[in-house]
């Protein structure tokens, strides 16, 4: 098996302020600006009844961008950066990688190894694609440990029972408690910019990417979940022939289990839980927009629904996933207690277990978390560099 420990040194917040960067072990980032052309879609969630809990009114900086600021005024997800990790030289690729990270994600670091071995190994370029709110597509405050230790102490106040409230989850957690709504419009805005991106790559806007590049996809956690919509939906057959390898996801959403130090405290949790899942269809009866955006008819909305509940939409959620039979490949970690291997099986290989998605199940001998699966530091550095080896040898295999 090849073996590339220099990359490890790639584990390093990527300058997105500069056009190109030298990463070393051959490798070059190129960093591009896009404007999202459906940005205006957070509009709706002013407009929907009982949108926002009462927050705090003190002038705090973070208690007023989290609470009070529209979700349609923050420039950053607007208007930002994004990096194509590739070889160096000039000649385009012909294939592309696009990476989508996980849940409240603040930066690339973790993710500069992984798509260094996806280009070593595949010789393609790899897009880190941000979703909407989350990396350099949020304002710096809300990855601002002090004012963030402070939200989540006034949250500990106002919410007694909260469990896992911490500075580093404190900015999505207030987010969704607020407005679980929240999740589908801006998970909407980043389906419709992927799309973007996809369409100027074909129309040859993509520079050293061929614009008839074969595209591959790697999504962790909840950008598997992105990614399956995507498929699902394939409009205008962008992704006839692309495949999707997943790695810690792929369930139905009421199968996650994300209350963690790292994704969301457990009141927030526990509220999205009950407009995705329990709620979902009588917010559509008092939100015409969310309820058009929803509806059968809307490629996005009508795939976002069938990956929420096990016990609904099976047979239409089994059936698209028979579409990509030979196209996905699931890897999932024994440990992982956020995305356990048990419900991406129960996923992907239906309810009967008749659908042919291979999903491998991986046991690093190390202890890791689901956020962190290969730790770059600590007495377990050289086995979690060897299990990156093996886990990307296998994504490179599916991809290339």
């Amino acid at each position: 098996m090849p073996h590339f420990p220099g990359l490890a040194a790639l584990r390093v917040e990527p300058s997105l302020d500069l056009d190109r960067q030298e990463l070393g072990q051959g490798l070059v980032a190129h960093n591009f600006t896009l404007v999202s052309q459906s940005h205006g879609l957070l509009a709706n969630l002013n407009s929907a009844p009982g949108s926002l809990l009462t927050g705090p009114t003190n002038q705090d900086p973070a208690y007023f961008s989290l609470y009070h600021q529209p979700d349609l005024a923050i420039e950053e997800n607007r208007v930002f950066r994004y990096s194509l990790i590739r070889p160096a030289g000039e000649t385009p690729t012909q294939n592309l990688i696009i990476m989508v990270h996980g849940f409240n994600e603040r930066g690339w670091a973790k993710y500069l190894p992984w798509a260094g071995q996806l280009v070593k190994r595949t010789g393609q370029a790899v897009l880190l694609f941000p979703m909407a709110f989350h990396m350099n597509r949020s304002p710096k405050l809300w990855n601002d440990p002090r004012a963030m230790k402070k939200v989540s102490s006034e949250r500990q106040k106002l919410y007694p029972e909260v469990r896992l409230s911490t500075l580093s989850n404190a900015a999505i957690s207030v987010r969704m408690h607020a407005n679980p709504a929240r999740f589908f419009w801006s998970g909407l805005v980043s389906y419709h910019d992927l799309l973007d991106l996809i369409r100027g790559l074909r129309a040859g806007q993509l520079p050293l990417v061929a614009p008839e590049a074969k595209l591959g996809f790697f999504a962790y956690s909840i950008g598997a979940f992105l990614a399956e919509i995507v498929f699902f939906a394939n409009e205008e057959g962008l992704l006839s022939d692309a495949r999707l390898v997943a790695f810690c996801g792929g369930p139905v959403f009421n199968r996650l289990s994300p209350v963690t130090k790292f994704i969301i405290d457990s009141e927030a949790n526990d509220q999205l839980y009950s407009f995705l899942v329990e709620r979902l269809e009588s917010h559509q009866q008092t939100d015409p927009e969310l309820s058009r955006f929803l509806a059968d008819d809307s490629l996005a909305g009508r795939n976002f629904r069938c990956l929420l509940n096990n016990q609904v939409d099976r047979l239409y959620r089994e059936e698209r996933l028979r579409t990509l039979t030979k196209r996905v490949l699931a890897l999932a970690l024994t440990q992982d207690e956020v995305v356990p291997p048990a419900e991406i099986i129960a996923t992907l290989r239906g309810g009967q277990g008749d659908l042919d998605l291979p999903v491998e199940v991986l046991d690093p001998p190390y202890p890791y978390r689901h956020e962190d699966p290969f730790p770059a530091t600590g007495p377990h550095q050289a086995p979690a560099e060897a299990w990156l080896d093996k886990t990307f040898e296998l994504a490179a295999d599916f991809l290339a």
